[in-house]
């Protein structure tokens, strides 16, 4: 992970209104670098200090405007075109707003901010508009296409728009039952989902130049090679030898490259959605990413190609799978 000096800020109506300085003389001890998150990323907003604080004649106004800057809270009321008093709860984040570029000496990196995990949403959504354009697309389909886009898997995924909610697959349960109709059984929707399979698509740690030794010596993800296929013993990531086999015998017919990641002994493993949903209803998994650098960085890196042949893979995967899922014979 690397910790750019530069700074997060938030622009609305084409201005910036807040960031976040990290000094270049920090100190940095032998533990590392370690600010306090509760003082040293504070956001400033102005250096006046007129009207710090709300008169005491508003201190029976509503919570947002006592807990709130009045300043910021007329920041906001111009750009939505309505008044203060209309802001009745407030929920902001502060973000990179540079835009995304490319880079390098061949313009092979994609210099982005939230790559991680935006990159694998717009591959993943835009591969299956593009594979369902046509009757033709969908004539021999006999499975439901679909794409579910997730919020707050950096903190857990426990929250109502998170994967620990059952959104999918009380969205799979209507589907089912709205196209079997009155031939709904007992035990169809359990069936469904156990023939059903999920592609847990989140970016993977690609192999620092640097920093070789973090990786495991035979599977080092480089940019530009296609996605990675993560594997785990401890279950961190719901990859199985099936799973894996079938995603990649989509690559292999389309002559789409892949690569396989398991971690280091004795490093710490990350994990995504992929084992909350598969234990969630027992579905068939495989976790993948895209290949990057200086994840969870206010600025991350993936490359070129790597883009391109998510999009390829995923709109395979739609087109494909339920063929290759018909011959597969498992002893």
């Amino acid at each position: 992970m690397t910790v750019p000096l530069s700074r997060s800020s938030s622009k609305l109506g084409g201005h910036y209104y807040a960031f976040r300085p990290l000094p270049f003389t920090w100190t940095v001890n032998k533990d590392g670098f370690k600010p306090d998150l509760e003082t040293h990323l504070v956001p400033l907003l102005s250096t006046r200090l007129d009207d710090l604080h709300p008169k005491s004649k508003e201190k029976t106004a509503s919570s947002s405007k006592l807990h709130h800057h009045p300043k910021l809270l007329k920041v906001l009321s111009e750009e939505l075109n309505c008044a203060v008093d209309d802001i009745l709860s407030i929920e902001l984040n502060i973000c990179d707003t540079q835009p995304s570029c490319l880079g390098g000496v061949n313009n092979e990196f994609i210099f982005s901010g939230r790559l991680d995990n935006l990159a694998s949403s717009f591959c993943a959504l835009r591969s299956l508009i593009d594979s369902s354009q046509t009757s033709e697309d969908l004539s021999a389909e006999d499975a439901i296409r679909m794409v579910t886009l997730f919020d707050n898997e950096e903190v857990g995924s426990n929250s109502i728009q998170g994967a620990g909610a059952p959104t999918m697959f009380q969205a799979m349960r209507r589907i089912t039952s709205c196209l079997a109709r009155q031939y709904v059984g007992e035990d169809v929707i359990e069936r469904s989902i156990r023939r059903s399979f999920l592609v847990s698509a989140d970016m993977a740690h690609g192999v620092h130049p640097n920093f070789k030794d973090k990786h495991e010596e035979h599977h080092r993800p480089e940019l530009q090679k296609g996605l990675v296929i993560k594997h785990n013993a401890n279950q961190r990531y719901a990859t199985s030898g099936i799973t894996s086999f079938l995603f990649q015998e989509v690559a292999k017919i389309h002559d789409l490259p892949t690569q396989d990641f398991v971690v280091r002994n004795g490093m710490g493993c990350g994990s995504t959605i992929g084992p909350i949903l598969a234990t969630g209803a027992g579905i068939r998994t495989v976790d993948c990413g895209i290949p990057q650098l200086s994840m969870h960085s206010v600025r991350e890196i993936c490359g070129r190609e790597d883009v391109d042949i998510a999009y390829k893979h995923f709109k395979a995967f739609y087109r494909t799978f339920s063929s290759i899922d018909r011959t597969l014979v498992i002893d």
